[in-house]
């Protein structure tokens, strides 16, 4: 058999064997997603961001060749692993904790990547999370990040995360920032 034939009849044997009756897409009732009722709902914690000394929260996992010359840090990919807690003291009653990375993306001003979940471990969010995907310029005094997802009693979440930089220890690279959400 010459090439040409083998290759015509494996597309027909493929046609065959795989059938016509598997869709791609199909409809679903929405009460099988276990979707309820759209509520809002406001949340206000502090995530705390150490960067440095004995027990950091944020590490640095990667960086270009230009990282450490950048003034913006271009290229530096930070992976957190952040307590939230109710009120701006680190010590304050912990509700859950920010994870995921945030990188240097601008070369001209200070802005980070933000691709993180707020994983809740206490009171009726328990084990529910929020994602935010966006921008942060940590310099602005309000930034304005979104929601694009979540789980548990956050599924199907959509809105926006506002943060505020609450104090900032310069000695030790450590970030207290007071959010504000919507989902």
């Amino acid at each position: 058999m010459s090439p040409i034939s083998i290759l015509i009849s494996a597309l027909i044997l493929t046609h065959l064997l795989t059938g016509e009756s598997q869709d791609f897409t199909k409809r679903i009732p929405k009460n099988s997603l276990g979707l309820r009722k759209e509520k809002l709902s406001h949340l206000h914690f502090y995530f705390h961001d150490i960067v440095s000394g004995r027990h950091p929260t944020a590490v640095r996992v990667a960086s270009a060749a230009m990282t450490n010359t950048s003034s913006t840090l271009f290229g530096a990919v930070v992976m957190m692993d952040d307590p939230l807690t109710v009120g701006p003291e680190p010590d304050s009653k912990q509700v859950g904790r920010a994870q995921g990375i945030y990188a240097s993306a601008s070369l001209n001003e200070l802005g980070f990547l933000m691709v993180l979940n707020y994983a809740f471990t206490e009171g009726k969010y328990n084990g529910s999370t929020l994602s935010i995907l966006g921008r942060n310029p940590p310099l602005s005094a309000v930034r304005e990040m979104p929601v694009v997802g979540g789980s548990g009693l956050f599924r199907f979440a959509r809105g926006y995360a506002q943060a505020r930089t609450h104090f900032l220890y310069p000695l030790t690279f450590c970030l207290h920032v007071g959010k504000n959400g919507t989902g």
